[in-house]
């Protein structure tokens, strides 16, 4: 695996590429784990040349403790990328993305930007967009491999890639969320759970699959609604300190209400905090 921690040489090093070359893309903030090895390794089935960026994008936190606190273990990351035969790294600084002569965009994203995470973390899409356009725009990829578990995320990069200009089309592939042996969805934030933490979190995952039985036989969106404040008290009860959202929604990422109740139910998320860290989850229907 060759890693780049400048720019203009990754770049200078993909334009001897022929075009018929497939290139795969995995953007990443670091302390990988599991699901980056899974999306690692689709995109090696599925391409000629693979790339991963590791870039902790400080202007999609909103919360300074928590970008001070995200974990970072570059050595054994690199390691888990040549286990893997990643073939390029870019390890780039803030200097390198975010140049002191960058114009920080704002990009029309409708509702969903302020929707559930947006409505939590103000501010934080429009951060991610601004990176995933620069690293697009250094990499120009074929496809670009994403995790389900950030499932609006994955939503508003489809919407961004709508709305900037690059000279080829990008592909999204949404892929699956990687979980524990007990259910629990891989994140890096896990590394800051203490074992009893990251065992009373299994709880999540278990309640997302219990609500999906349930959206199955009832019908009526005071039934849901009251369902969706069980699950909330569920979680709570379980060791949890707080849950800002359990939610039903279709396939347009917006709540089913009265007015949307014949849109079949696409999804349920969740976030919740435990320990001080908040994690998110989500289950296809």
């Amino acid at each position: 695996m060759k890693v780049f921690d400048q720019i203009e040489p990754l770049m200078a090093q993909f334009e001897q590429f022929d075009k018929k070359h497939s290139i795969g893309f995995v953007p990443t903030m670091g302390a990988l784990h599991d699901g980056h090895i899974e999306l690692i390794k689709q995109a090696k089935n599925e391409n000629q040349i693979v790339v991963c960026s590791i870039f902790i994008n400080k202007i999609q936190f909103n919360n300074e403790e928590d970008f001070i606190k995200y974990p970072k273990n570059i050595d054994k990351d690199i390691q888990l990328l040549n286990e893997v035969d990643c073939d390029y790294l870019l390890i780039p600084t803030q200097e390198n993305i975010f140049p002191a002569t960058y114009a920080y965009k704002n990009y029309s994203l409708g509702n969903i930007e302020y929707n559930f995470e947006g409505q939590h973390r103000p501010g934080h899409f429009q951060g991610v967009c601004n990176v995933v356009d620069r690293l697009l725009t250094i990499v120009r990829p074929n496809k670009l491999y994403l995790g389900q578990k950030d499932i609006q995320q994955c939503k508003v990069i489809e919407k961004l890639l709508t709305l900037i200009q690059i000279d080829k089309h990008i592909e999204i592939k949404i892929c699956n969320t990687v979980r524990n042996n007990f259910g629990l969805a891989l994140s890096s934030r896990n590394q800051r759970l203490s074992n009893d933490g990251l065992a009373h979190a299994t709880i999540l995952y278990k309640t997302l699959c219990e609500a999906k039985k349930i959206i199955s036989t009832e019908t009526s969106i005071t039934g849901l609604k009251k369902a969706c404040q069980n699950y909330i008290e569920m979680i709570v009860d379980q060791g949890f300190q707080s849950v800002d959202y359990f939610s039903i929604l279709n396939h347009d990422f917006e709540t089913i209400d009265e007015n949307t109740i014949n849109k079949h139910p696409y999804c349920i998320v969740t976030a919740a905090t435990i320990e001080n860290i908040r994690l998110i989850d989500n289950i296809i229907i």
